[in-house]
């Protein structure tokens, strides 16, 4: 992080033994739950997606159900989309195998938008990191074409 002073804790358990690592590093550092922001992956956002919430349920999420076990609801956490998969895969498979080609040619950019989004949270602006992260997508939807393009108004 750009001149901010930040932890990153990386719990070395499964996911869905996560929040008693967590509550131990914020007991010891002395951080309340507002002030943490976990950053998980999410199966039901699409590739690429990103989601800021200051709180919330664990939409299905083992890890967050986990920690919220130990922190309570309150707390704050950036999901980054990783999808269902394709052809049917199973969760387990989607959740612990590798990214396709095509996943990851957008990595930079989807790492990219995380650490502005987390920059911009610890800077305090938290309006700022929904506003940014919320919309944003690896793979935004093609805009409309614009009515004064000539091969609309052709079309017309």
């Amino acid at each position: 992080m750009r001149e901010k002073n930040a932890i990153l804790i990386e719990p070395q358990t499964f996911m869905n033994a996560s929040g008693e690592p967590m509550r131990i590093a914020a007991s010891f550092y002395k951080i309340e739950a507002p002030d943490v922001l976990v950053v998980v992956d999410d199966l039901d956002l699409p590739f690429g997606r990103l989601r800021v919430r200051v709180n919330g349920s664990a939409g299905g999420h083992n890890g967050l159900k986990s920690i919220i076990a130990h922190f309570g609801p309150d707390f704050p956490r950036l999901r980054i989309g990783i999808g269902r998969g394709r052809n049917g895969a199973e969760a387990i498979d989607q959740v612990l195998g590798t990214f396709d080609a095509d996943e990851e040619r957008d990595m930079d950019k989807i790492v990219d938008a995380c650490i502005e989004t987390i920059e911009m949270w610890l800077a305090g602006n938290r309006s700022a990191a929904m506003n940014f992260a919320n919309p944003w997508s690896a793979n935004p939807p093609p805009k409309p074409p614009k009515a004064e393009d000539p091969a609309v108004r052709a079309e017309q």
